[in-house]
């Protein structure tokens, strides 16, 4: 998503993942309207949201961190699964996966954001 500063994108990206609420309209994923569900539940239909910013914590390894993300008890029931496939979207973090997070490039510690968004959304939609 693109735009100027103001022109919304957050609050879209907010309010897709479940945590504002749409004043007006709907909100469909996958055929299903999900404007009334709460964020757990979208991110168990397989939607996950990985906010800028990264928010990593700096002594978790590249291993340890994606891990941390699946928390569903679905995504736990799949979680070597799940990271076998992180690693394979970014081999670099399965090169780095026992190194600490804070000493990783600005693009590593994004793959692992997304890794850690994946870790959940990935797992509990799949089968």
């Amino acid at each position: 998503m693109i735009g100027n500063n103001g022109a919304g994108k957050t609050t879209t990206l907010m309010t897709i993942s479940g945590v504002l609420r749409p004043r007006r309209g709907d909100i469909q994923f996958d055929g299903r309207r999900i404007e009334a569900h709460k964020p757990a539940e979208i991110v168990g239909l397989g939607l996950g949201h990985v906010p800028e910013g990264r928010q990593l914590f700096p002594t978790m390894t590249v291993e340890e961190k994606p891990a941390h993300g699946g928390v569903c008890r679905r995504a736990k029931e799949r979680r070597a699964e799940t990271m076998s496939r992180v690693f394979e979207l970014f081999p670099r973090l399965c090169e780095r996966r026992r190194q600490v997070a804070g000493t990783l490039s600005g693009g590593e510690q994004q793959m692992v954001a997304i890794g850690r968004g994946l870790m959940d959304s990935q797992a509990s939609h799949a089968g």
